[in-house]
């Protein structure tokens, strides 16, 4: 039997959150990429063009694993109803739970982060307890059934170490020699701790603009549910 991977996208999406993943989830033999949007219309990404799902929220098949990505429009996606109901029903019945990068935000609003380890991208962690989870850092940080990965590139890794536990670590290595995922960066620091202060400095303020944006779509969903 196919094990349906979900993969809800919204506008506003950043591509690789999902593309990444995905990329390697295909190439496990008995895995099924189920790319959903609401009407089953195309999403704009964040990179400036549009991904034509093969799903809407109606005939979308239940996930085993749903996938969460993240990307600028979580901050209007977080008060989407329709969308945060639909996570909210195939997270009944997945076996798991995943996220990328601000992707954890929409598991928080659809109430699956409660008591839960987790993690996110790196400008955005404080915010998880607002959702009722506990920030632990890693790139990928795994609670039970839940699986969070950290921002955006954190995805191809996150997918591996998902393939890996479900189907084996020898089919997560032929698929990551498959891809020639042998990461080699022109520069370190990619993450605030491995990052010279004056480059900090200067993508710090971006993040907090957009930390105190999901801070406020939060608040903003918490008031509409009392």
């Amino acid at each position: 039997m196919a094990f349906n991977i979900v993969i809800p996208l919204f506008p506003g999406v950043t591509q690789l959150d999902f593309t990444g993943p995905a990329q390697m989830f295909a190439q496990v033999p008995d895995a099924t990429i189920c790319v959903v949007s609401e009407s089953g219309a195309s999403i704009k990404t964040d990179s400036g063009f549009s991904i034509l799902p093969g799903h809407d929220f109606h005939n979308c098949p239940q996930a085993d694993l749903i996938c969460i990505p993240g990307g600028p429009g979580v901050f209007t996606a977080i008060n989407n109803g329709a969308l945060v109901s639909f996570v909210d029903r195939q997270c009944e019945t997945a076996q798991y739970l995943t996220s990328v990068c601000t992707g954890a935000f929409i598991l928080g609003a659809a109430g699956r982060l409660q008591g839960r380890r987790a993690t996110t991208h790196w400008g955005y962690t404080s915010a998880l307890e607002v959702c009722g989870a506990e920030f632990t850092p890693g790139r990928i940080v795994m609670d039970g059934n839940l699986i969070t990965a950290g921002g955006v590139t954190s995805g191809i890794d996150f997918s591996l170490a998902v393939i890996a536990r479900i189907w084996g670590e020898r089919v997560a290595k032929a698929i990551q020699l498959r891809m020639e995922y042998n990461p080699a960066p022109p520069f370190t620091g990619g993450h605030p701790g491995a990052s010279e202060p004056a480059i900090l400095a200067e993508v710090q303020p971006f993040y907090d603009k957009a930390l105190a944006r999901v801070l406020a779509a939060l608040a903003e969903r918490a008031g509409k549910a009392k």
